[in-house]
Order: C-alpha cells, then structure tokens, then sequence
C-alpha cells in the first residue's frame, strides 16, 4: 500500500510484470518538471465555500473479519454551509461535495500519503492551473490550494487523483469522490431530492485471503495492457449492496469509478431504464433504453419508479453479457486461447478469478422497504440548452484525427505518448473556436490489438456528432451500440475498436494545457494520455 518509485515510462512495463507490490513499495522520485513552482495565484475574493480534502492512509471494515487498509480522503469544511460536505458511512469514498452553479469555492489539498498526488475536477470547466494536471502534484506533506468558480450545469461530476503514472493505484486505493452541481433549472423541475437522491459509485476490487485489495498482483504485463478488472463488485464502497427504497420515484446518479471495467446495466425484470441525464448534466428529454451501457468516469442520472413493486420484493441492477471490446490482432497467440475467456484477461487476479470483461453479474440489489404514496410524476422536459453547430466549426471539413492504437507494447494517441509539458502542433486550439475532433480506433491498423477506449478531455463538455463503425466493430456494437447515450453532453466518450466517433467542442474563457486521455487509467498511466494547449 505504501506509493510507488517514479520510474522512467520506458521501463514501466517491465516493473508491473513483477506485480504491485514491488512496485508500490518502492520511493517517490518526482519529475523535475512536476517539481517546479506552480507559480502565484490570482488574488480573489473570499470564497463562499471552503474546504479541506486531505487523502490519507486508513481501514475501513468491508468484509468479515480483518479491516482493509486504504487511502481515503478525508475532508471538513473550514467556512460556509457544513451541509456541503456529506460523508458516505462506512465507506472508503471521498465526501460527496454539493454546490451549487455560480458558486466560488476554495479547496486545500492536503497530501497526507506517501507518494504525489493531486485532485482532478473530472467533467467541470476550471482554469488550467485548478484542473488537476500531473505537473502540479505535490510531494507528501505538502499543500494546494484551488480557487475557482463553479460554471457548469446542474449534473453529477466527480474529483479523483490525477499523478502521472499513479493515477490507477491511487484511485483503485480509495481516493474519489463525487461532486454534485445543482442550479435554477435543475430546482425547478421538482426532481426527487434529500434521501430519494441517491448517489451510486461503482467499481470493482479484489481482495486476498486477509482482505486486503490487491491491484495487478499476478497478472503481469499482461493486465498493465489490459487493464484492471477485480473479481468483487463494490458499490459506494461496499460488497454486495442492498439498496432499501420506498415505493416512489427516486433520482440515481450512477458513477463507473471503475479503473478498467466497462457495464451494460439493466434492471432484471426487464423494465426500461429511464434516463434523465449524462456526464454533463440534464438531458432535454427523458429516453428510455433497455439498457445502459456505461464505461469508466461516465455518469448516468435515472429516474426510479418503485410504485408498482411490493413491499418485501427485490429488483436487481445487473450488468448483461456482451462482447466485442477487444480485437488481439499480433496479441492473440501471446496471450493464449484461455486468457481471453476471463481469467487473467483484466488484471488484479491472486487469490480469485477476475470477472471477465462483458460478463453477466449482479451490481446491487434494490429492496422494497415500506410503502408511500406520493404524486410526483416525470417531467415530459427536462432541459433548454443551446447546441453547439457543426457549421460554426473552424474545421468542419478537416476534422483533427487521433489515432488510439498500441504500437511495440504500448498505448499511445497518434503514436505519442504522454511527456508533461511536450504539445505536438496539431494539439494547439485557438480560444473562442469550435472544432471536430474525429476519434479513431481502427482496429485493421493495429499493431498488436485494438480494445475499446474511454476518452476523456479536460475542461469541457462536448457533442457526439457521429459513430462510424467498420466490419471489426459489429459485435461490439451490436451488444453495446443500444445502450450509448450520446445525445447530451458528454466528457468522456467509449470508442469501440473499429469505430470512428466525431465530436464537437468549444474552446472558451481559458487558456493553457489541458489533458486528453484514456480513462482505462492503466492505459493512462502507461502513456495514453496527450497534452493540449488552448491559446489567443
């Protein structure tokens, strides 16, 4: 559990073959580019919320017997509403910070574990310097201080670490947390509030036999490539979660803090899921889809209606089978026949056999508790927004392509991977612009596989214009194509290999460098993670 050396990336594939714990016992060597002084902040005017938020090392009780160590952080507000912070009991998960849109807050970091770290405001629109990018981390022991207005729309976000090459461990130890945005719109609309808001993070973990997490033990270099896939699935921080409800509606925000897994969610009695909004907040209308289907960092609102069940009967939220995520290409015979049933295929395995990806298992369990009666009903609209248009795109014709694909072992974007600072020229955006930016995972190209990638871009939320998918992408999309939701705003986007997926974004009110990355935070802390900078 102790944090891991800084190894040069070259070198970081053969360190993760001996498995995580020689890698994470080693000593923190800082980048000297992430050592610099970040530089003095902009005087501002005092903040109407201040917080602290302190990662640190703990035990928290989440199976029979022995405590599991983990980081968690650890946060109390030092001046505004006490009611902004709200812990989940019993849980390893960060408190849940509410704001609300407009709001100006201040948050000191306070590095309480044993390797850098800094926090990332994962889906909100902040100043270069408050976005959490790998060169401010701080040294254990130190401080961080954000200052920034919060802009977005209503909407489920979330902060998590984001340290070069750390990131994966960092949060698969505990270190998340969800950040909910509430606004005039949002408040009007009347939606289920107080205890029938019901915040759900999932993620996967193994443990061993003294239920300690475990993370890439055993599975070598082949689950650094894969990415990390655990054998138990946790929701806000607990096993086998049972979720008590009334009969009425109720409003769930669902979180993938998975560090790898993708979902296919649905409810086992085949009802619809009723959408109400996606990683950028609410959507204009509610959709019905009778499944969802949610990679890592995405978000997902639902509305819940329990009105028809009994009382003493059981829903459960399941992830259905699918397939088609991973084309091995070159990798095939090196990994053998059997790994790419399950096994070791995802990672952290000693001790249990990951659940492979796109298999079929249960999330949680919702019980029906006690009876109320109450009249709210769905609103027919949820939300007025202006749409970005293509045709105000400077590029409209000639979008920017960036190539997701695996060359000599490694994961890189248009062949490069990540240098701190380093920005290619046509990862330069002008503020004040609109662009297209087209994602490829062409999995004919790929040197040795092609998987399916959460891409994430920092500072901004933006439009899914178009999916175009080759002969390679059929199964996935069959299986997964009905479950994307990709009519509101987004920040994160699943790209499936063989597909080609057409984005639409504004660059506006800040300059500086900004991240775009894989969220399958193996391949983000492998490289798959690129710079770029906004400028005049």
């Amino acid at each position: 559990m102790n944090p891991c050396t800084k190894i040069p990336r070259q070198d970081f594939l053969r360190y993760a073959g001996v498995g995580s714990a020689s890698l994470l016992t080693a000593a923190v060597a800082l980048r000297s580019s992430a050592q610099a002084a970040p530089g003095p902040r902009p005087e501002r005017s005092a903040p109407n919320l201040e917080i602290e938020l302190r990662p640190s090392p703990t035990e928290v009780s989440l199976l029979s017997g022995r405590p599991t160590r983990v980081w968690s952080y650890r946060g109390k507000v030092l001046a505004g509403d006490p009611s902004s912070l709200q812990a989940l009991p019993g849980s390893y998960l960060g408190p849940i910070i509410r704001v609300r849109r407009g709001q100006s807050i201040r948050v000191h970091l306070i590095n309480g574990i044993e390797q850098p770290t800094i926090i990332h405001w994962h889906g909100l629109h902040v100043p270069a310097r408050m976005d959490g990018h790998p060169r401010y981390a701080i040294a254990p022991g130190q401080r961080f201080v954000y200052d920034f207005e919060v802009t977005n729309r209503a909407g489920t976000y979330w902060y998590h670490p984001h340290p070069d090459m750390l990131t994966g461990p960092q949060a698969y130890y505990g270190m998340a947390g969800l950040f909910l945005v509430s606004d005039d719109e949002e408040r009007a609309l009347n939606l289920p509030s107080g205890e029938y808001d019901v915040p759900l993070v999932i993620q996967d973990r193994t443990f061993d036999a003294g239920n300690q997490l475990i993370y890439l033990e055993g599975a070598g270099m082949i689950g650094q490539m894969i990415g990390f896939l655990g054998d138990r699935i946790l929701v806000n921080g607990h096993p086998d979660f049972v979720l008590p409800v009334a009969t009425r509606a109720y409003r769930l925000r669902l979180l993938n803090g998975s560090n790898s897994r993708i979902y296919k969610l649905a409810w086992s009695d085949g009802t619809p899921m009723t959408i109400i909004a996606t990683d950028g907040g609410l959507l204009e209308h509610p959709v019905r889809r009778a499944y969802v289907t949610l990679a890592p960092a995405e978000r997902v609102e639902l509305w819940a209606d329990f009105s028809r069940h009994q009382v003493g009967s059981e829903l459960v939220l399941q992830s259905l089978p699918f397939s088609g995520t991973m084309s091995t290409g070159g990798m095939g015979g090196m990994m053998g026949g059997g790994m790419m049933g399950g096994g070791m295929m995802g990672g952290g395995f000693s001790g249990g056999q990951a659940l492979p990806d796109g298999a079929e298992f249960p999330v949680l369990t919702v019980r029906v508790a006690r009876r109320e009666t109450e009249a709210r009903t769905l609103p027919a609209r949820l939300s007025t927004f202006s749409r970005y248009r293509l045709e105000d795109a400077v590029n409209r014709d000639h979008p920017r392509r960036f190539y997701l694909a695996m060359q000599a072992m490694r994961w890189g974007i248009n062949g490069r991977e990540f240098q701190m600072t380093a920005v290619a020229s046509d990862e330069i955006v002008k503020l004040g612009t609109q662009e297209v930016w087209e994602l490829v995972n062409d999995a004919s190209r790929a040197m040795m596989a092609a998987m399916a990638h959460p891409i994430h871009i920092h500072n901004l939320q933006f439009q899914v214009l178009a999916r175009e998918s080759t002969r390679d992408a059929e199964e996935a999309s069959r299986t997964l194509g009905g479950g994307f939701l990709d009519g509101g705003w987004k920040d994160t986007v699943l790209v499936l290999p063989g597909q080609r997926v057409r984005l639409l974004l504004k660059f506006q009110d800040y300059t500086g460098l900004y991240l775009y990355h894989c969220h399958n935070l193996e391949h983000e802390d492998m490289g798959m993670m690129r710079n770029y900078l906004v400028q005049r």
